[in-house]
């Protein structure tokens, strides 16, 4: 292993149309109370347990211990249970996901995942559109966080250490790309020393994620072959290179 792409998921490899946030709520209603509401909650490159204690504290609860089992416990079933209902997919997979996937796959390039679900929530959405969590190896979940209160900028960090404790390779930072469709995930590519590609396909635009300080921005990942290439050789591929000496931004 010479180099490992690790992904986010949601509004980067596939959107669920709010199917997390409403099972969240939810799991809220049926917990704690009918009126359980996620309004003005910011969702979008968060962590999952962090989004937990805000939603329970929003609604007047305290974010106990029980509290938050209970309450995480009950979001994966409320998931489960929507899937069902939808008898679908729990979302779309984004433009090119599948080809650049199958692309890396078939090169043997190590993929894995960085993200702030929830390994059980994380990997229903990631099995409902088609992509199977096992092709990703380390997968670095919302609660993986050694520290408390937990931080995204965290998550590299440990993504490296299992490639160690895993194929006993201490892979360097810099050989680690981070893709990911806030500024977020820019910024704990960043503050580790990964490189980092930014991706269009949530809500921050292409200039956000330039200011915020990706190395490399792209629209989606629908051109495949100029993507496949900016994941494995480091190089632009012909794409949008972000200014490198933007300030970390959030």
């Amino acid at each position: 292993m010479d180099r490992l792409i690790l992904f986010d998921i949601d509004a980067t490899l596939l959107v669920t149309s709010g199917a997390g946030i409403a099972a969240m709520r939810d799991a809220g209603r049926a917990l704690f109370n009918p009126e359980f509401t996620t309004d003005g909650l910011e969702f979008a490159g968060r962590l999952d347990p962090l989004l937990l204690v805000e939603m329970l504290e929003l609604n007047g609860h305290e974010p106990t211990h029980a509290n938050l089992t209970a309450f995480r416990e009950r979001y994966g079933a409320e998931l489960h249970a929507l899937s069902a209902r939808r008898g679908g997919p729990l979302g779309t997979v984004l433009p090119g996901v599948h080809e650049v996937l199958g692309r890396l796959r078939a090169l043997g390039t190590p993929m894995g995942l960085l993200t702030g679900n929830f390994e059980e929530t994380g990997a229903l959405k990631l099995r409902s559109c088609g992509i199977d969590p096992a092709w990703f190896e380390p997968a670095v979940w919302g609660d993986d966080s050694p520290h408390q209160p937990p931080r995204r900028d965290h998550l590299p960090r440990v993504a490296l250490a299992r490639v160690k404790k895993r194929r006993g390779i201490d892979l360097p930072a810099e050989r680690v790309t981070i893709i990911g469709d806030t500024p977020h995930d820019v910024r704990c590519a960043r503050v580790n020393g990964c490189r980092s590609v930014g991706v269009a396909t949530g809500k921050y635009s292409r200039q956000q994620l330039a200011d915020a300080g990706a190395d490399v921005v792209l629209a989606d990942l629908g051109r495949v072959d100029a993507v496949v290439e900016v994941l494995t050789t480091g190089s632009a591929g012909g794409l949008s290179v972000a200014r490198r000496d933007a300030a970390p931004g959030l």
